[in-house]
């Protein structure tokens, strides 16, 4: 009797990136990636998370999907250089945190931020006649500053998401709601100081993570292989040339000539990108 091969999938552990700030597009990639896990029956997910984090609902998302999918399958999270905010967020959806002893993670909180352009605008001239169905139609807009009902309406908002935040992060680390609290008030920590406070559970790189990870499913952690999923495809790097998927991204000659290194225009247009995607909106991101 012939007996069929297993799919090379059930021998593997499957690894997922996490870079950069956390929006839209890295929700997509995600979840698509996520559901090719399950899908493919894979053992275990090594989670590789460097992001300074980002938005509330994506990142919640994320985590709700991990979440579910813990059922099924082993997943490891593993801190790069950075892993705070809703990077801190995301990786509680993980079964297991290793972290390197210098990442720098935390910042356990949330932000909002809107553009007062009032002053610069009566400098040139520019007003706007703003017709509302109620008071608050228009918070945060630019063109003048927050009212004090205002400022409380959001900070209720800001304090309702970081309950949120709070709570899942002391149900995944069992740990209580006022031990959080009494760190997570924004500050970053190294991955050190997030053993001894009980956010991660071991220190170590990332592939210490995968041999961890394939010891934790019974996988031989000298032969698992590690399979990348859902590699990341450029935003607004696709308007330079040869910026498209699998090539290096090309500067013009005037950036090139100013010593603008094509890695640091990648990061910076990611990030205008991003600024422009989420103003205004409350976000779980770390702001240096």
């Amino acid at each position: 009797m012939i007996w069929p091969i297993p799919p090379r999938s059930r021998k593997s552990i499957a690894r997922l990136e996490v870079n950069g700030a956390i929006g839209a597009a890295t929700r997509k990639r995600a979840l698509e990636a996520l559901k090719m896990v399950e899908e493919r029956k894979f053992p275990a997910l090594l989670l590789r998370i460097d992001s300074p984090g980002g938005t509330v609902g994506d990142s919640q998302e994320i985590y709700t999907a991990l979440r579910r999918l813990q059922e099924k399958v082993k997943i490891v999270a593993s801190f790069g250089n950075i892993s705070a905010s809703g990077g801190v967020y995301i990786g509680m959806g993980a079964n297991h945190i290793m972290a390197n002893p210098g990442t720098i993670t935390g910042s356990i909180g949330v932000i909002l931020r809107g553009n007062n352009l009032e002053r610069l605008l009566e400098r040139i001239g520019v007003s706007f006649k703003v017709i509302k169905s109620g008071p608050y139609k228009d918070i945060l807009a630019f063109d003048r500053e927050l009212t004090d009902e205002e400022k409380n309406i959001l900070q209720d908002l800001i304090d309702v998401s970081y309950g949120q935040f709070v709570k899942t992060v002391a149900e995944a680390r069992r740990l209580s709601e006022e031990t959080v609290r009494n760190f997570a008030d924004g500050r970053i920590f190294t991955g050190e100081q997030a053993l001894a406070l009980g956010v991660v559970d071991r220190l170590g790189s990332e592939e210490e993570a995968r041999r961890w990870t394939a010891e934790l499913v019974g996988l031989d952690p000298d032969k698992a292989e590690c399979i990348t999923l859902g590699e990341k495809k450029g935003g607004l790097r696709r308007f330079f040339p040869g910026s498209s998927e699998g090539q290096a991204l090309k500067i013009p000659p005037a950036l090139a000539a100013a010593g603008i290194a094509p890695s640091t225009l990648s990061a910076t247009l990611d990030w205008i990108a991003f600024e422009q995607s989420t103003n205004g909106l409350p976000l779980w991101l770390y702001r240096p």
